[in-house]
């Protein structure tokens, strides 16, 4: 994977490090084209408290509006954990190679990776908001997600 973006590192929120590293570490052996780019993020990442996070940094959950630069067209999803993930609902695993390239990203960044195919692509963050998470009050709505 490859960044191009205006930080020299992503930024993660620190209290989600040790349940990301478990999910890379059980990963490694069924996902190693997921697992290894995430630890290698995870390990590179400029790491946060929650309250200094930019609220235009890509977390779980965090609606992302991003262009596929080899598909020529915007797509809209959420960043979720694997049990909260379907494609159905564009809520997209951290578990995937777009999941992992997203994360710790802001609108303006472009990052580019490999799919499990084999396939350069890269990609540009757009717009980034988030969605309220299970059994916390609902955030005001941020202008242009709607």
């Amino acid at each position: 994977m490859c960044p191009a973006s205006r930080r020299s590192r992503p930024a993660i929120d620190m209290t989600l490090i040790e349940r990301l590293d478990t999910l890379a570490g059980a990963a490694i052996a069924r996902l190693p084209d997921v697992a290894y780019p995430l630890i290698t993020k995870l390990t590179s990442a400029r790491l946060l408290a929650p309250a200094r996070l930019p609220s235009d940094v890509v977390t779980i959950g965090s609606e992302v509006l991003y262009h596929d630069d080899q598909g020529a067209r915007d797509r809209r999803v959420t960043l979720s954990w694997p049990e909260d993930a379907d494609i159905s609902r564009r809520s997209v695993s951290i578990l995937t190679p777009v999941g992992v390239a997203l994360l710790g990203l802001s609108a303006g960044d472009r990052f580019q990776w490999q799919t499990r195919a084999g396939e350069r692509r890269s990609l540009t963050v757009l717009q980034v908001g988030s969605e309220p998470r299970p059994g916390t009050t609902p955030a005001a709505p941020r202008p242009g997600l709607s």
